[in-house]
């Protein structure tokens, strides 16, 4: 019971890096000792200290014979900051707990074996499944080198998300819109097909939810025929947030082209589908690339019936609002798959289902697998 409160606190610590720990993973650590937690510690940003430094720090000389409580296995590696294995050996650490192993290949494993060798008691897989899931992006993007894609969505209870001229302002509450910034804030990179600019005008920057964050994520317009207007929300304040538009070959004129990235803009020609769309799979790799790890999608219901036939989605987030406006031309939250039988069906695991204000919130993983 004890090391599942201790493991507990460690994961409660790690989630205050939510959103500023990119490229790097989310950890806490806890030290205890004679049943007292005497240290604890959480990575804030990539670059900065590591979760075990913290709290072998605030530990002090009460770490020596501690266990040390940490969600994701020490690295042994120089990096930014020095390797968390050879601090955890000179605080004199007796035991250590760790959730789960690190999948980068720099570290995977070692940092276990390397305490075991000198004499460390190591155990592994508490609150794993936890572990996993707080730390699923950077699991995604280590073991594929494919950024974590979010479809996230608000609709009405018979899945429209705007009424037939186009009206969806607003369809969600205000906890709703909050949690859609505090996605905004945790991403690297979030995307909105050229519909959505021309409805909505957006400015696709983190408003409502503050807390820890410099520079709003890397914004993505799909716009094949590079029809974007110049006056656009999304192009201005481009020290907040960089802008990329992605079109297609000719994507439009070279002058609209140039009078864009003018602007601070940033126009990237990718490789188009057989209907004339940028490429999910081309503009994925194109933002690996550029190191995004994580992906949010705002889109209408062609982007994400596009991405969602691309296989790139891994999770949805659909914002569940008690209203209906029924059938007709109001706006499906996602356009026609082309699935006929139930067979073919995309298959969803692991819902979650959470009270959002006057709303609902339901998440679930795309495909078959384990629950991250």
């Amino acid at each position: 019971m004890d090391d599942a409160r201790h493991m507990l606190l460690a994961l409660d610590l790690a989630r205050k890096g939510l959103g500023t720990t990119s490229p790097n993973p989310m950890v806490g650590a806890v030290v205890v000792k004679s049943g007292k937690v005497v240290g604890q510690g959480y990575h804030r940003r990539a670059g900065e200290a590591h979760a075990e430094a913290l709290a072998l720090g605030m530990a002090g000389k009460k770490a020596k014979g501690a266990t040390l409580y940490v969600t994701l296995e020490p690295c042994v590696h120089q990096g930014r900051t020095p390797p968390c294995l050879e601090a955890i050996l000179g605080a004199g650490i007796k035991e250590v707990v760790c959730a789960m192993k690190d999948p980068n290949p720099l570290v995977n494993g070692l940092g276990i074996s390397g305490l075991r060798k000198t004499g460390v008691k190591v155990r592994l897989g508490l609150l794993e499944g936890e572990a996993r899931r707080l730390n699923e992006v950077y699991i995604k993007f280590t073991e594929t080198g494919r950024p974590f894609v979010t479809l996230k969505t608000a609709m009405t209870l018979d899945g429209r998300i705007a009424a037939p001229n186009g009206e969806s302002q607003w369809i969600s509450g205000a906890e709703a819109l909050r949690f859609a910034h505090e996605l905004r804030r945790r991403a690297d990179a979030v995307l909105v097909g050229i519909g959505t600019v021309m409805a909505d005008d957006p400015q696709l920057t983190v408003r409502l939810v503050k807390k820890g964050i410099k520079k709003g994520p890397l914004r993505v317009v799909l716009d094949s025929r590079l029809a974007i207007p110049e006056k656009a929300l999304i192009l201005k304040e481009q020290d907040q947030a960089r802008t990329i538009v992605a079109t297609t070959p000719p994507g439009g004129s070279s002058a609209k082209a140039g009078r864009l990235r003018a602007m601070g803009a940033e126009v990237w020609e990718l490789r188009k589908t057989t209907r004339g769309q940028v490429s999910f799979p081309n503009l994925i790799k194109r933002l690996r690339e550029e190191g995004v790890t994580s992906l949010l999608i705002e889109g209408g219901s062609r982007v994400n019936a596009s991405a969602l036939s691309a296989g790139v989605v891994d999770k949805v987030c659909a914002v569940v609002a008690p209203m209906l406006l029924g059938g007709g031309k109001a706006i499906p939250f996602i356009e026609d798959l082309g699935i006929q039988l139930l067979r073919g069906a995309i298959q969803l695991h692991s819902l979650k289902a959470e009270k959002m204000g006057r709303d609902i919130l339901l998440e679930a993983y795309v495909g078959k697998g384990r629950t991250r």
